[in-house]
């Protein structure tokens, strides 16, 4: 699931992006509310975790736009900003929730589940399933022909890439910059000893193989023809 964060703090936007990235969500980080109107339009994300007091457009106004917009992703204000009228007001304009700084990263954490679950509840694409593979997005499983395999954060996101762009040859810059939010350095193999763990974990002792590798192109996850 993805997650943007707009927050003009540098250190608050970072130890929040780590500690989601680590948790296994893709998370993009903006300083300013222009910019984060921007990404939160033509993003598709997931939530939106947004600043009160933020340099041109303030969280207000970013919110007011979307949802004058029609879009609807759920909106999670963090804020040092703690008057009750501050609050009804983030509300009225259609927040989903509000948290006062300083904050519990557990608590946010927490939060942050309760509306990803509300927003998914019944929804068709909360289990991505190709073949006999299902990775369930809410309880953050995954199992393979009704067996659980246990997965890091960082390979949860691996795979669920692959598996919502299945039959799509992935090239590692996509990878790297989706997963790891980085450039990718042809002089690293992150992503290939990834792979292998992840082959290892979902393909291992199956006769059908799932990840596939494409010669100079990138990877695939998908049923073989053959199969």
């Amino acid at each position: 699931m993805k997650i943007l964060i707009v927050e003009d703090e540098p250190k608050t936007g970072a130890y929040l992006r780590q500690g989601l990235s680590e948790a296994g969500y893709s998370c993009d980080l903006v300083p300013d509310g222009a910019d984060g109107l921007h990404m939160a339009i033509h993003g598709q994300y997931d939530l939106v975790i947004l600043d009160v007091m933020l340099p041109g457009l303030n969280g207000w106004q970013v919110l007011q736009s979307l949802r004058d917009r029609g879009l609807q992703m759920p909106v999670l204000f963090l804020t040092a900003r703690d008057q009750v009228e501050d609050r009804v007001k983030g509300l009225e304009l259609g927040a989903d929730d509000y948290l006062v700084k300083p904050f519990s990263f557990a608590e946010l954490l927490a939060r942050v589940r309760i509306i990803l679950r509300r927003g998914h509840a019944g929804s068709e694409d909360s289990t991505l399933r190709v073949a006999d593979l299902e990775l369930d997005l809410l309880r953050r499983r995954v199992s393979r022909n009704g067996r659980r395999v246990d997965l890091t954060a960082k390979e949860f996101g691996l795979l669920e890439l692959l598996m919502r762009r299945h039959g799509e040859v992935l090239p590692r810059s996509l990878i790297a910059s989706q997963v790891w939010d980085m450039n990718f350095d042809s002089d690293t193999n992150v992503i290939e000893v990834a792979m292998r763990r992840l082959r290892v974990k979902i393909d291992e002792g199956h006769p059908v193989k799932l990840i596939q590798t494409v010669r100079g192109m990138g990877y695939v996850l998908d049923v073989p023809e053959e199969a």
